[in-house]
């Protein structure tokens, strides 16, 4: 397969997968898939109560299955769940299908993004309900994070999406993918 026909997006929860996947797949021309949301249609359950019910390692079994699936697809956009290019094996069907893009975000953007967000299994709410404090969020966010820094950046290009326009995010995709399409050609 081609790598140049597909495109694998990555970085942590909040960093603009789903957003700028559908749009980059849209302006390509391409298919796009969220992989978090063909795990969700696969199990018939949403990602938090899959761990929830049967826990990180059955999920992570799951995404890895799905993602061997998916990555014989051509012209596709796919956008991945924050963990899984944190896996040797998923990291290597990543660099040998396609081309990993890393979304690259702050943990204070993040915080900002999803602080609001109550389906996303890294997030919990204190005693009191309440979605956890900045402080504590950035403390419990940020062990994972640097877990999977390393993966995050092996990727093929590094796009920041701190202060910077879904679109402009799109149009640096755009004009990559339109210039390593001409070199392979």
């Amino acid at each position: 397969m081609e790598k140049k026909s597909l495109v694998y997006l990555t970085g942590f929860m909040g960093a603009g997968k789903s957003t700028i996947g559908s749009i980059l797949a849209n302006t390509l021309g391409w298919d796009y898939y969220d992989l978090d949301r063909l795990i969700e249609a696969e199990c018939k359950k949403k990602i938090s109560d899959i761990f929830k019910e049967n826990g990180e390692k059955n999920f992570r079994e799951i995404e890895s299955e799905l993602l061997k699936k998916i990555s014989t697809k051509k012209l596709t956009v796919i956008s991945l769940g924050g963990g899984t290019i944190a896996n040797e094996i998923n990291l290597q069907i990543l660099k040998d299908t396609g081309t990993i893009v890393y979304l690259k975000s702050s943990l204070d953007s993040i915080y900002k993004r999803v602080r609001f967000k109550r389906d996303r299994p890294v997030l919990k709410l204190d005693e009191s309900g309440e979605p956890i404090m900045k402080e504590n969020f950035i403390d419990s966010v940020t062990k994972i994070f640097e877990s999977r820094k390393p993966y995050y950046e092996q990727a093929n290009v590094i796009i920041d999406t701190d202060n910077t326009n879904v679109g402009v995010s799109v149009d640096k995709l755009v004009r990559y993918i339109e210039r390593l399409n001409r070199k392979e050609r």
